[in-house]
């Protein structure tokens, strides 16, 4: 089946682990990945990064297996979570530079099209969060003030 927000078809994926333990190999203990997950999340980082870099750089593999719980609930237990969800903020973004585009190239019938199709999906997915109270009831996508949103 098609994935809705991409061009991908296929069900190739990569696994994870049968063993739901903490590798003996690594060294760090949560409070030590919580800290890291607070710092990079101070430097502006959003949640998918964070978890490449902790991946990347520190060797831990599943987050929430090595510090015990998902990068996502440790930043909303902290406060620090971002107000918008990242897919949604990602969607708003691409909106935005296709808007930009748009203004330069006032001919692309293309890019306009491309404009309805990723503004239908951010509309849905805030139905979506909406329905699920991680929006607030009275949350509404508007291009004039998601360029404020995207650039804070």
């Amino acid at each position: 089946m098609g994935r809705m927000h991409s061009h991908g078809k296929g069900i190739s994926q990569s696994a994870i682990p049968y063993r739901r333990s903490v590798p003996v190999w690594l060294k760090l203990t949560p409070d030590d990945i919580k800290r890291e997950i607070y710092s990079m999340s101070r430097s502006g980082l959003k949640p998918s990064k964070i978890g490449v870099n902790l991946r990347d750089r520190l060797g831990v593999a599943q987050v929430n297996i090595a510090g015990g719980n998902k990068i996502l609930r440790i930043l909303r237990a902290s406060g620090v979570a971002p107000e918008v969800p990242e897919d949604l903020y990602c969607m708003m973004k691409k909106a935005l530079n296709i808007r930009k585009h748009l203004e330069r190239n006032k001919k692309d019938k293309d890019a306009k099209y491309r404009l309805i199709l990723t503004e239908s999906r951010i509309h849905r997915l805030a139905r979506y969060y909406r329905r699920k109270a991680v929006l607030a009831p009275n949350w509404k996508y508007d291009p004039n003030t998601a360029s404020t949103l995207i650039s804070a």
